[in-house]
């Protein structure tokens, strides 16, 4: 089977992560993606993240319906921070039937140079890139290992739906609609 593992913080996930991850099963030969809850970036500040299982609840709640899309926790047991190199040696390792694929936003390629081992990630692995508003795809865009394609955009962030929160200020329709529900209950953010 073709996996697509799309990398994120999920703080929290919110429509622009589905969009993208329901416009790749669609326009690409992949069988599934995992969205896979990263505990700790090593390129963000982990102090603003919610808790590791609860950005991955949220994360079930909107995948609970789609057998093509599902939450990961698979880098929760991997040492910190996370490296995506790591990540993939040990999914490939793990689950040597599968066929992996690495799903990044086109700021993600254009700084891929700078992440660990890059050069591996080339050599091993295909990578789906979706364009992001704003962002220069940089050199790696025509490697031969790199696809780019035109999802479509929503201008939203997961910062812009924690400052929302943190106003009081409806996040209805900013995320799907188990998290909304699950976020008016229960004060994560």
């Amino acid at each position: 089977m073709k996996i697509g593992l799309f990398f994120g913080s999920f703080n929290p996930v919110h429509i622009g992560h589905m969009l993208i991850a329901d416009f790749l099963i669609h326009n690409s030969d992949l069988d599934q993606i995992w969205m896979v809850v990263t505990p700790h970036n090593p390129l963000k500040p982990k102090k603003s993240l919610a808790k590791d299982y609860d950005r991955l609840h949220l994360m079930r709640l909107a995948t609970e319906d789609n057998n093509h899309i599902k939450p990961s926790d698979l880098e929760f047991s991997l040492p910190k921070p996370s490296y995506t190199v790591d990540t993939m040696a040990y999914v490939t390792e793990k689950y040597p039937q599968h066929d992996f694929h690495l799903i990044m936003g086109g700021d993600s390629i254009a700084s891929l140079h700078r992440w660990k081992n890059y050069e591996v990630l080339l050599q091993k692995y295909k990578i789906l890139v979706y364009r992001r508003p704003e962002y220069e795809l940089g050199d790696l865009q025509n490697h031969e290992s790199v696809t780019i394609l035109d999802a479509p955009q929503i201008e939203i962030s997961a910062s812009y739906v924690r400052n929302r929160i943190k106003e009081k200020q409806s996040i209805r329709y900013l995320v799907p609609d188990a998290v909304y529900q699950y976020l008016e209950d229960n004060p994560i953010y």
